[in-house]
């Protein structure tokens, strides 16, 4: 089994881009008026519902060949009067609309792996048929043909899509009629309308605001009249801003997408070999240990969240309010948050790599027996950590690679052999080596991504994988 499963998610300092995306964040400086609130408020739950008709609208099997590139969709929308009905200013409903549309994508995205690896795991199937299944989930006009059940002849093919098409259809003869009606019931089964029950934000462009004063202007519904927010930084941003509302505490968050500058560090030459836990945040393949306070943190986190969810499921009959709740929780998620990165900086900048090799981890499991453990890996922070890690690599021009990671924790890093752990500790009855587990794993990592003939392990990645 090859141990290379990723080639990058960073790139090598000679072939950096210049720029990469980041999302940044700006805060009001003081607590919004009650009206200002209530009126943001409004456009959200104005941007919310556009969204939802978007979606019911929008979503289904038949509006598919309307997705793209999506001006039918805006075409029909405009003509709808819901933007009229609703008193939502036309930019704001326009960005809705778009959001929407984005959000139905990537559904059908997600139908489409779900019902590829059904194909994949189906054994009924010959390598022929299971070909012929993904060529058609593939191409898009194929795809859609196939579920609006059109003939072949009338689906949009290019002439050399169509030529492949022909041949694949050829060699299975009258097998091809079951096969798309297979698709078209795994379809069905997977694909689902989105839709939104928050109406916590919403997306606004450079026409509903304005930088100034040290703030931001904000358009409402209201003709000619806008808010002022004072915020806690002078940036100011030409993107999209998504503003986030927090009526508990009458506050915003703003995030702006922006391309800053990657840093290419030439001192950055290590290979370092990493694992992620929930009680040690990083250890390296040397013994490193970085963010060794997580676990406490997010025990912290999960008890008082647990303490918290038995109180309110006790009184639930009173209705009682969760604005206190919600902000605590906000607060000590954001510390956590806080911790995480200040670990992972202080990371990069001791460790200096040039690559490092991170274990694919399996998708969570399903709970367990035991309450107070399940509320501690629901609070694993694993996805922020392994998303924070990546866009830092990507900043700093570092070589992030993802490697194989079955049995990374049971084989020995010394000689191969399958050892035993138990807790913390792992040891090998072939050689005998013991050390700690994480440690082991991370020496795995980086003994199974590490190429000595390729240090910036480039071209035989894929190749390999």
């Amino acid at each position: 089994m090859p141990h290379h499963i990723s080639r990058k998610t960073g790139s090598c300092p000679d072939t950096a881009r210049k720029t990469v995306l980041k999302t940044v964040c700006q805060y009001n400086s003081a607590p919004l008026s009650d009206a200002d609130m209530q009126k943001l408020t409004d456009i959200a739950k104005d941007y919310c519902a556009v969204k939802n008709y978007v979606y019911q609208r929008y979503g289904g099997i038949n509006s598919l060949p309307k997705l793209y590139p999506g001006y039918t969709v805006q075409n029909e929308m405009t003509a709808s009067g819901l933007r009229s009905e609703l008193g939502i200013p036309s930019v704001y409903f326009y960005l809705a609309v778009f959001d929407a549309l984005g959000d139905i994508k990537s559904q059908w995205a997600r139908t489409k792996t779900a019902v590829r690896k059904s194909v994949g795991g189906n054994a009924s199937f010959t390598e022929e048929e299971r070909h012929y299944l993904r060529f058609l989930i593939k191409t898009n006009d194929a795809f859609e043909g196939v579920l609006m059940q059109k003939p072949p002849a009338d689906w949009k093919l290019p002439a050399e899509i169509r030529n492949r098409y022909s041949a694949l259809s050829e060699r299975l003869q009258d097998e091809t009629g079951r096969l798309h009606r297979y698709l078209c019931r795994k379809v069905r089964r997977c694909q689902v309308k989105p839709h939104s029950v928050t109406c916590d934000g919403f997306f606004s462009s450079g026409g509903t605001h304005r930088y100034a004063d040290h703030g931001i202007y904000l358009t409402t519904k209201e003709r000619r009249k806008r808010i002022f927010i004072p915020l806690t930084d002078g940036n100011q941003y030409k993107s999209q801003i998504y503003v986030k509302l927090f009526p508990e505490r009458n506050g915003v968050e703003l995030k702006a997408a922006i391309q800053t500058a990657v840093r290419v560090h030439p001192d950055y030459v290590s290979h370092v070999g990493i694992s992620l836990g929930m009680s040690a945040m990083v250890t390296t393949h040397e013994g490193h240990i970085y963010g060794e306070k997580l676990g406490i943190y997010q025990n912290r986190l999960s008890g008082w969240i647990r303490e918290q969810t038995g109180k309110y499921n006790a009184n639930r009959g009173a209705a009682p309010g969760r604005a206190k709740y919600t902000s605590k929780k906000h607060r000590m998620q954001e510390f956590l948050h806080s911790y995480i990165n200040m670990e992972l900086n202080r990371f990069l900048r001791e460790e200096k790599p040039k690559a490092v090799y991170l274990p694919k981890l399996p998708p969570p499991k399903g709970n367990g027996a035991v309450k107070k453990i399940n509320y501690s890996a629901a609070m694993w922070q694993r996805g922020y950590i392994r998303e924070r890690l990546e866009q830092k690599c990507r900043e700093q021009s570092v070589e992030l690679v993802k490697v194989y990671a079955k049995d990374i924790s049971r084989q020995c890093s010394r000689c191969g052999a399958y050892g035993h752990t138990t807790h913390r500790n792992f040891s090998c009855p072939a050689c005998g080596f013991e050390t700690d587990t994480k440690r082991n794993a991370a020496c795995n990592a980086k003994k199974r991504g590490y190429t000595p003939d390729n240090p910036c392990t480039g071209k035989d990645y894929q190749n390999k994988a």
